[in-house]
């Protein structure tokens, strides 16, 4: 039983690779549970600029257990890039993710020669963005998610948090060392709470790529675009005419958050949410809300942690562990 993961590349439709080519996203599974083709698969998948190694330590723990995939979104990790820019957005990740749980299934099909297309039980563990991926594919029978985990996000995200974001985002600088990277990326990332240095390490080493002199992330830099072009257009809007702006920025809010709760309300398998006691992303009113509507997602808080849970720690990585596995 090997307790290191196998990397996969999978062809999906859409959006083209960088330079028009076919495109390809990758995902590490992770299987220490004596079958070939496990009857339970975890999907894990990761937050705006992270990758699918961020996963590790609540992968090893979920691994005799259960096969866990763990996915580099596109533009990430050892994904493909895009060759548009503007196609770095949620509908995108959640055709890929839709592909991904397709070929889960078929493969899982045709090794066991069951016909029965929900035959593999498939949960998911989904941080910031890839809870959000998570909460548009649970929203749909057919997709047959089993249970769901949103790590630090829900319908309403809080726009102090999206300021905060785009002040790091798309930056490439090249660092001389890893442990300088990790040094730079504690300084934007401190939210995550309390890491020793050899854990913060670990989580520092794959978001890294080597170029001439030294390290820089392992992202495209343009997944920031229409994140800022976002941004952008709200600012220009307000210089131009502050209360206009406001009014149509407040309406665009509402529908947005509106179309997002009719999706979580729209969630029927168990769900679990947890939350940094400190995030500026997701409001403690949200996670309250969360509880009462929709799934009534039950809902764990972590004490001295913002944005968000790395699931590195022992009680983050038990809590969901627990969830997982139980009956």
């Amino acid at each position: 039983m090997s307790m290191e993961p196998t990397l996969h590349h999978l062809a999906v439709p859409g959006p083209r690779a960088a330079h028009g080519e076919p495109r390809r996203i990758a995902w590490w599974e992770w299987n220490a549970t004596g079958a070939a083709h496990p009857s339970h698969v975890v999907v894990c998948v990761h937050g705006l600029s992270r990758q699918a190694r961020d996963f590790d330590v609540l992968a090893r723990a979920l691994a005799p257990h259960a096969a866990v995939v763990c996915v580099d979104v596109a533009g990430r990790g050892q994904s493909d890039w895009l060759d548009d820019p503007m196609a770095y957005q949620i509908p995108t990740y959640v055709n890929d993710l839709a592909v991904l749980l397709a070929h889960l299934r078929q493969r899982h099909a045709q090794a066991t020669g069951t016909a029965e297309p929900y035959a593999l039980r498939i949960d998911w563990v989904g941080t910031s963005m890839g809870g959000l991926i998570g909460m548009a594919l649970a929203s749909q029978p057919a997709m047959g998610l089993h249970r769901l985990v949103l790590n630090d996000v829900g319908p309403v995200i809080e726009p102090a948090s999206l300021e905060r974001i785009a002040r790091y985002l798309g930056q490439q600088p090249v660092y001389p060392s890893e442990q300088a990277a990790a040094d730079a990326l504690w300084e934007v990332s401190s939210a995550f709470g309390p890491h020793t240095p050899e854990q913060w390490l670990a989580l520092t080493r794959p978001m890294l790529r080597p170029v001439a002199g030294g390290w820089t992330l392992h992202y495209d830099p343009a997944i920031a675009v229409p994140f800022r072009a976002l941004l952008e257009a709200q600012r220009a809007a307000q210089a131009a005419d502050p209360v206009a702006a406001a009014q149509a920025r407040s309406a665009a809010q509402q529908a947005g958050e509106a179309g997002l709760w009719a999706m979580y309300d729209a969630i029927t398998c168990p769900t679990l949410l947890l939350r940094g006691a400190e995030s500026d992303l997701l409001s403690r009113a949200t996670a309250v809300a969360m509880t009462q509507r929709g799934p009534r997602a039950r809902l764990v808080e972590f004490a001295g942690v913002g944005h968000a849970p790395t699931l590195v720690q022992e009680d983050q990585v038990w809590v969901v562990r627990d969830f997982l596995l139980a009956p």
